[in-house]
């Protein structure tokens, strides 16, 4: 009988290959329909109005000129006077008309009497917070008693921005009801726990809601619950008694539908001569909107022995906070590679000596960092261009490089699937996942392809509907672990039970059998075959249908967890412009099991884009008079650019070692590195530390001014 494991190298015929995503085609021609590209007949459009004010209480709503407005159908509150407004552009309530513009219009009629309050909006300055909440300190060892020995310290200053999730496609749903039953069409990275929070959220069954999504641009971690625009679009559908369609526009999307906290951190780091480690004493802290910011976990894979870390959660009236791909990763990682090579820097050591030294400190994973650590030296020539800070070449463009490792952890989450094999050959493969743009069907296609010993093209893969086994969110990069293993297990016993009905035209076993090449056959006698599609002939009438599930560990191992990567960045500096550009960087990358080579690496080339984004141009700005979103907008909130991103080099870490340990989700790693590696890299090439991300030309230039006035950068 077909084994659970996954196949043995020599014999795979996708898994490992280099294979195009399906949904390529209907991607690239727009055949493919996201939320915004849904129609339903006699459809309404809705415009959310919203607060114009930071901090305030809502003293009257009037929305009798707009529900006068040509076109307008209904206005649904979803606040009541005498609420509290607490950031700018949370929602009131919601006016429904025949066409978007009439939408628009009536949204403008609102007239909204507020009392204004005050706000803070101004994050890192924690002391002048009205809602500053520190955190106990974490001790190990003896931090204070080691740092006041140390023979060499170092100290800086390090800060993050928040970041918005920018999704290319903003939130948003069509909400339809026929009778009580009620269907969503969302953008959304969780179709099968949206389903739940919908029934809990409209107090009706989660039986009689369907959540579908096809396509979707992106989430990132900001797309996994329905919403108070998809409740309330909900409400209102019902209420107009017509479909609905609500999408929120960029600026409402930018300044409410989440964003990463901010961080802002003081260490002080000692060492010995030699380059050990000693001492860690840290204190940070942050803001992701009223709900403050937790502690991102610093000093940040490297355990220094004697160490101590303090945080403080700042709430703000700023939108709040999400999951951000790999939340709070990016942060720690910046904060804390950014303070050893200040370290690295004071000791005049290579950095890359001096993380080698110390690289026992990142514990199990050492041998993997270390080895990883090789490859991308020789990948980037590290050797021949690095050189001691400041040393970045005569003229106003300086070089250097830099880096920085990471970790995440990647386990497959919990997900149903049910493989379906039907009289006349064909497979289907059904599961209440959803594709967010990473290759998910690809992944299910190949896995079940692979099982059936058929091509790619034999495997049809029905995903992005609640009424399909329930399967887990796009999130914590836990998909392609959890959909493989539910695939792999649902396809094997699907393919055992055809076994069981041709294995008496040859007097043989089930486990006797194996399908390779879209075959039946006796093991290791192509004598005794048949195609595949005679074989599933032999079934009868009805198709064979199983169902599998992770986690199983009786139906063997799978997946696995824990994975560590590391980036390299070089890059140029124009000290007269305080533009820096990206020459190069390189991700080598510990992943498990490959299963296409093509997908995976994608995920690490859009990981590190991301992160070049949030390392040189990208951050949410607030008007501190106002407590506005000033840039919530594509022209101001800026990402990079194909000019921006210079070249990528990825080398993902397979073979023996790597693959017997299965599949591990690789969309969140590459994302923590590349901001603490180019800002190493920029410290390197001009001599002294641009404290904040994003490096922009401005903060770059004030960088060296203060410097060349003798202050600490």
């Amino acid at each position: 009988m077909a084994d659970y494991n996954w196949p043995e190298a020599g014999k795979r015929s996708l898994i490992g290959k280099r294979i195009s995503r399906l949904d390529g085609p209907v991607k690239s021609t727009g055949a493919a329909k996201y939320a915004y590209d849904i129609k339903r007949p006699g459809m309404l459009y809705g415009r959310m109005v919203t607060s114009a004010h930071a901090h305030a209480k809502i003293v009257s709503i009037d929305t009798s000129a707009a529900e006068k407005m040509p076109g307008v159908k209904g206005v649904h509150l979803i606040q009541q006077p005498g609420a509290e407004i607490k950031w700018a552009h949370d929602e009131i309530l919601i006016v429904a008309a025949a066409t978007q513009d009439q939408a628009d219009d009536a949204a403008r009629a609102v007239k909204i009497t507020y009392e204004v309050l005050p706000h803070f909006v101004n994050d890192e300055a924690k002391d002048k917070s009205p809602e500053a909440k520190p955190a106990q300190a974490q001790v190990t060892g003896e931090p204070d008693a080691t740092l006041a020995q140390a023979e060499v310290k170092s100290e800086g200053y390090y800060g993050l921005q928040q970041v918005s999730h920018c999704c290319l496609e903003p939130h948003g749903q069509i909400c339809e009801w026929e009778g009580d039953q009620m269907t969503a069409h969302c953008s959304t990275q969780s179709v099968s726990p949206v389903e739940t929070q919908f029934g809990e959220a409209l107090q009706i069954p989660a039986s009689n809601v369907t959540v579908m999504s096809q396509y979707m641009g992106g989430g990132f971690g900001s797309k996994f619950s329905p919403d108070r625009w998809g409740i309330e679009c909900a409400k209102t559908s019902r209420e107009v008694k017509a479909p609905l369609k609500l999408m929120l526009d960029r600026e409402h999307d930018q300044a409410s539908a989440g964003a990463r906290p901010s961080s802002y951190a003081k260490v002080t780091v000692g060492a010995r001569k030699d380059g050990t480690i000693t001492s860690w004493v840290s204190e940070s802290w942050g803001s992701g909107g009223p709900a403050g910011a937790g502690s991102p976990p610093i000093p940040y894979v490297v355990q220094v022995p004697n160490r101590k870390h303090q945080h403080t959660s700042v709430a703000t009236h700023t939108g709040p906070a999400r999951a951000w791909r790999a939340p709070n990763h990016p942060q720690a990682c910046f904060i804390t590679m950014a303070a050893l090579e200040d370290m690295a820097a004071t000791l005049k050591m290579d950095p890359l000596d001096f993380f080698l030294k110390n690289i026992a400190l990142t514990g199990d994973r050492s041998k993997i960092y270390e080895e990883e650590f090789k490859i991308a030296a020789d990948l980037m020539g590290w050797k021949q261009k690095w050189h001691p800070r400041g040393e970045g070449g005569k003229g106003p463009i300086k070089k250097g490089v830099g880096l920085a490792l990471h970790t995440w952890g990647g386990r497959g989450h919990r997900s149903n699937c049910e493989c379906v094999v039907y009289p006349d050959g064909s497979v289907e493969v059904k599961i209440g996942s959803q594709d967010i743009g990473t290759g998910t069907r690809t992944i299910i296609a190949i896995v079940a392809a692979e099982t059936f010993g058929l091509p790619l093209e034999g495997v049809k893969v029905s995903l992005g509907d609640s009424r399909y086994p329930e399967s887990g969110g796009s999130g914590g990069s836990t998909t392609v672990g959890g959909v493989s293993a539910s695939t792999r297990r649902a396809s094997v016993d699907a393919l055992n039970l055809m076994f069981a009905k041709v294995a008496p035209t040859w007097s043989v076993t089930a486990e006797e059998l194996e399908a390779v090449g879209g075959r039946i056959q006796v093991k290791g006698d192509s004598s005794k075959s048949m195609p595949w599609k005679q074989a599933a002939s032999m079934i009868g009438a009805s198709p064979l249908s199983a169902m599998g599930s992770n986690p199983d560990d009786t139906k063997g191992k799978l997946n696995d967890s824990g994975v560590g990567g590391v980036q390299m960045a070089d890059v140029s500096v124009d000290v007269e412009t305080g533009v820096v550009r990206l020459g190069k960087l390189v991700a080598v990358q510990d992943c498990g099991l490959v299963l296409d080579m093509k997908t995976a690496e994608s995920q690490v080339y859009g990981g590190m884009i991301m992160g070049i984004c949030n390392a040189l141009s990208e951050e949410r700005i607030f008007d501190p008079v106002t407590g506005r979103l000033l840039n919530g907008n594509m022209e101001f909130y800026k990402l990079a650019g194909l000019a921006d991103v210079g070249e990528l080099v990825v080398k993902l870490m397979t073979g023996p070692g790597y693959d017997d340990r299965g599949v591990i989700g690789l969309g969140e790693p590459p994302v923590i590195s590349p901001g603490a590696a180019i800002a190493n890299a920029v410290a390197n090439a001009i001599g002294v530390r641009v404290p904040y991300l994003p490096m922009t030309a401005d903060r770059v230039l004030a960088t060296l001014a203060k410097a060349q006035k003798g202050g600490a950068a």
